[in-house]
């Protein structure tokens, strides 16, 4: 039995018996009914999604680890630190900006600005949450949140790495390791193996220029050094292309993601929308 199924089981067990737990002193009936139980359990999600410090030093480790091998020239802390965001001096003097977030099933993942000074603007997920699925997570991110938001706001995100001190550790099994362990890197504590990378188009797509096809990854200096460094091999790289047509009034869009040149998924042309 694999960690997500031991999950479901046990929030079935949790919802069934937690009116057991506590002093609360409300029979079955009156515990279901009086919210005690939604509040509590959205408080612990919330307290879980709130802690960025296990995040911020994994983040920190692996960027220190990246400048003392010489694959950027340094990073620090954006002035306006509390949005978890680090400003990258790369090697060939430009500036690179990561926005970091959580899983990307959540709202705030269309909360994002490119700032003026960003040469580069990579966003950063990390979802430590063991029971998610990084393949669906992505692609739910990608096509319905990121995309939708970067394509009606013309704000362009040069890639996206989803990446976490979870990957490869016996929670969530990395595919990249194989039998070959000998791919993970240890940074501080921790041990980790290649990023997970994500290129997106330069330009958004338009009705004038209905095809916004991913940049090559060496036109992303960040998300090279980041595979470069950490051992990622070609293959893996996924490239994600935008297509746009209108219908009557309406706007399409489409998202495709190609990988080893394989289109590896693809949406439908659907009406551009929101989340």
């Amino acid at each position: 039995m694999d960690l997500r199924d031991q999950i479901e089981r046990f929030a079935e067990v949790l919802k069934m018996e937690a009116h057991k737990l506590g002093d609360h002193g409300l029979d079955e009936k009156d515990f279901y009914n009086s919210g005690l139980f939604r509040g509590a359990v959205e408080r612990v999600r919330g307290q879980y999604s709130a802690t960025m410090r296990g995040k911020r030093e994994f983040v920190q480790h692996v960027l220190n680890h990246m400048e003392d091998e010489e694959f950027i020239a340094g990073w620090d802390l954006t002035v306006d630190a509390n949005r978890n965001d680090y400003v990258v001096r790369l090697k060939s003097g430009r500036t690179a900006i990561i926005d970091l977030k959580g899983c990307l099933d959540g709202n705030n993942t269309t909360i994002f600005e490119r700032p003026a000074n960003a040469d580069e603007f990579v966003i950063w997920s990390i979802c430590t949450n063991q029971g998610a699925n990084p393949r669906r997570n992505a692609w739910s991110g990608i096509r319905t949140r990121l995309s939708a938001e970067m394509i009606s706001s013309n704000r362009p995100v040069d890639g996206l790495v989803i990446w976490d001190m979870v990957c490869g550790t016996l929670g969530r099994p990395c595919p990249k390791l194989g039998v070959d362990a000998g791919r993970l890197t240890d940074v501080g504590p921790f041990r980790t193996p290649p990023a997970c990378i994500y290129l997106f188009p330069a330009a958004i797509p338009s009705l004038a220029a209905p095809h916004a096809a991913a940049q090559p990854l060496l036109a992303v200096e960040l998300l090279s050094a980041f595979h470069l460094c950490f051992g990622g091999l070609d293959e893996e790289v996924n490239y994600v292309d935008f297509d746009m047509a209108s219908q009557g009034a309406e706007l399409l869009r489409k998202t495709t993601v190609r990988r080893a040149g394989v289109v590896q998924q693809e949406s439908e042309m659907t009406p551009l929308r929101r989340v």
